[in-house]
């Protein structure tokens, strides 16, 4: 399968500080791919550097087309979803098929984002990155500050999403175990590097990895 997104000898800076060096991945059409690692290991920093947030160098390409200069908001497609749409009834449709994958939020639907729960703020948030009918959803720490319980019902979500909406996904996340069950491959980040990389099964059952950088 065809890699949409293509990540080649991806180098970021932080001032005069060298942060990523030589970092390289792809993820497949319909595909999740996670990045793993310690904290301070660049995987945020990664994010950042495909999103042109830090300055970088390498390669960064997008179904084929070189995103190495296009600026930040047209990377990650900043705007409000629903307020871009203009058939009003396209997007009384379009909220109606989000709200089938998050039932809670329609629940709560005449009630101000900044009063939801944590939960249901990571929830609105991916919530309204679907509006925008996304090929590519880029998330960074999904299940951070969350009960058990509430991580377990986002990441069914994002799965559903990925197999229902075929939407690929780059995760990074904190929860080794956790990101390794949901996603098809995985990278192994140290201080900047990429340590390991494979079929997320693979990846899940080398001891040494999971003892040395996945700390489970």
């Amino acid at each position: 399968m065809a890699a949409l997104l293509e990540v080649k000898g991806l180098k970021a800076f932080y001032g005069q500080t060298q942060s990523l060096y030589d970092v390289g991945f792809e993820i497949e059409t319909g595909g999740i791919t996670t990045l793993l690692g310690a904290n301070g290991a660049g995987k945020t920093t990664t994010l950042r550097a495909i999103c042109n947030m830090v300055r970088r160098e390498g390669l960064v390409r997008f179904d084929g087309k070189d995103i190495k200069n296009m600026p930040t908001e047209e990377v990650v497609r900043l705007r409000i979803a629903a307020y871009t749409r203009k058939n009003k009834q396209a997007v009384r449709d379009e909220l109606d098929r989000v709200f089938t994958y998050f039932p809670r939020l329609k629940e709560r639907v005449q009630q101000q984002a900044g009063t939801l729960s944590g939960g249901e703020q990571q929830m609105l948030a991916i919530a309204r990155a679907l509006m925008l009918g996304p090929r590519l959803m880029l998330l960074d720490e999904p299940s951070f500050g969350l009960a058990p319980l509430i991580v377990v019902e986002i990441f069914r979500i994002l799965r559903r999403i990925n197999e229902e909406e075929k939407v690929s996904i780059l995760l990074v996340e904190q929860n080794a175990a956790l990101a390794l069950d949901l996603a098809d491959h995985a990278y192994v980040l140290e201080t900047g590097h990429v340590v390991m990389s494979g079929p997320s099964s693979v990846v899940k059952n080398d001891e040494n990895i999971r003892k040395s950088y996945l700390g489970y």
